[in-house]
């Protein structure tokens, strides 16, 4: 094995730790008044990954198969990882949401090729209206229009990266950086690596990067030898055709090997200083889908298409390798970052800030989350859940209503004919959950 794949293994995540060689310990290394002043203004670290289900990810129940991701794996070690995310079906909604905010159908971007609006106020512009002192940046997948300015409309201070929705090739595609566009044959995964440690290296301000890698979405490839874990496997494409599982797997090892050379590229105090949220934008291709049906993977309003892995860690996070359970939409991390940087934000849209979750547990927060997406028929699917039951109206004047506590998998539907009649506690659940559905989408 190179030496270059050992260094995911050997990562630290520093930021309330200290590493051995044999073990991670937590330990308390600053001062009360150091941290007091760096938790004031943390920098934020916010990482998305690409149609990432849970079966894909280390530590969730969901799927065998998993990727070795160490860098990922540290992060849950010294952090929360999150059990009830939800974000959209496709990605273009999910990036739209977090970025204003808002519910897909209150923007108009609710399916991929959507546009958002220049008129939508976005988290950056909200951070610099409200006189934050954060410099922004966003690099990497943006997927929200094909103008080279649209970012910059957007008020990003900063971005290089991928305008569209994927690439021919990893190693051939267009790079858009201050408006305008090149090509770049580099490894897009190692190239948007290298575009963040480079910009984080200029930063004498608190700052927040949006780092949006494309990995792991199509076309799936057999990444450099240097970044991945899965051994020897052909290249060509009728072996990947054939079973593109190893190769999903080492994309992803890939992004982690790289998130964890640009953890490791920032100075001790700035690691410290560093809240790193990582999420992924919706599930995992039908074609790698593990547990799930196919037909309930990426592009469905099913688990399999929007429950997707959050994990958080770093400074102010103060509960280590446990899982939460809280219910939490992708708008949400508008109301949170904001609330981190201080700007007094913890409502907002349709945005509720989870930032209390990161320090103790609670019963506060949401009671209701929320889902959608609109087909080329031009009819939407809309799904929603509390703590236990979750309902879906599909675009043909269907239902479904699943008890995932008992049925995370969602099988049986409980409004099947074979299924009928609803027990009482069902039949609340489905009248609270479509009376907040026509609430929401008023």
């Amino acid at each position: 094995m190179k030496i270059a794949r050992l260094l995911p293994t050997l990562f630290c995540v520093t930021f309330l730790l200290s590493c051995r060689s044999d073990d991670v310990t937590i330990t308390e290394n600053t001062t009360e008044e150091e941290e007091n002043t760096s938790q004031s203004n943390p920098n934020i670290l916010l990482i998305i990954a690409d149609d990432m289900g849970l079966d894909a990810t280390p530590g969730f129940e969901i799927g065998s198969i998993k990727p070795n991701m160490p860098t990922l794996q540290g992060l849950m070690n010294s952090g929360i990882r999150f059990n009830n995310v939800w974000s959209n079906p496709v990605c273009t909604p999910t990036r739209a949401s977090i970025l204003t905010g808002k519910y897909g159908f209150r923007t108009n971007v609710t399916k991929v090729g959507h546009n958002l609006s220049t008129s939508e106020l976005s988290l950056q512009q909200h951070l610099d209206n409200n006189n934050s002192d954060y410099n922004h940046a966003v690099i990497g997948k943006w997927h929200l229009s094909s103008s080279a300015n649209h970012p910059t409309d957007m008020g990003i201070n900063y971005y290089s990266g991928l305008l569209n929705g994927g690439v021919q090739s990893y190693w051939n595609w267009n790079l858009t950086e201050y408006g305008q566009t090149t090509s770049s044959t580099e490894y897009t995964t190692t190239k948007f690596t290298d575009l963040a440690i480079d910009w984080i290296e200029t930063q004498t301000q608190p700052w927040f990067l949006w780092l949006a890698y494309n990995a792991p979405h199509t076309p799936f490839h057999l990444p450099p030898d240097d970044l991945h874990f899965q051994g020897s496997l052909p290249s060509d494409q009728a072996s990947i055709d054939a079973n593109p599982q190893p190769y999903y797997m080492a994309m992803l090892e890939a992004m982690d090997t790289e998130m964890g050379r640009l953890i490791n590229s920032m100075n001790e105090d700035e690691k410290a200083n560093t809240i790193i949220i990582f999420i992924g934008d919706n599930g995992t291709p039908n074609q790698v889908v593990q547990d799930y049906s196919s037909f309930r993977a990426k592009g469905s309003i099913y688990q399999g298409g929007i429950n997707v892995p959050m994990v958080v860690s770093g400074q102010g996070v103060n509960r280590y390798n446990v899982d939460e359970n809280a219910l939490i939409n992708a708008t949400d991390l508008f109301a949170t970052i904001a609330d981190i940087t201080g700007v007094g934000t913890n409502q907002i849209n349709d945005s509720s800030s989870f930032k209390n979750v990161l320090t103790s547990e609670t019963e506060e927060g949401r009671n209701y989350i929320y889902s959608e997406i609109e087909h080329d028929s031009g009819g939407m699917d809309y799904a929603i859940r509390n703590a236990t039951h979750k309902y879906i109206y599909f675009e043909d004047g269907t239902e479904a209503l699943y008890n995932l506590i008992e049925n995370p998998l969602e099988n049986p539907n409980l409004l099947s004919a074979n299924q009928l009649p609803l027990s009482d506690s069902d039949m609340v659940a489905k009248k609270e959950l479509t009376s907040k559905l026509t609430e929401i989408r008023q």
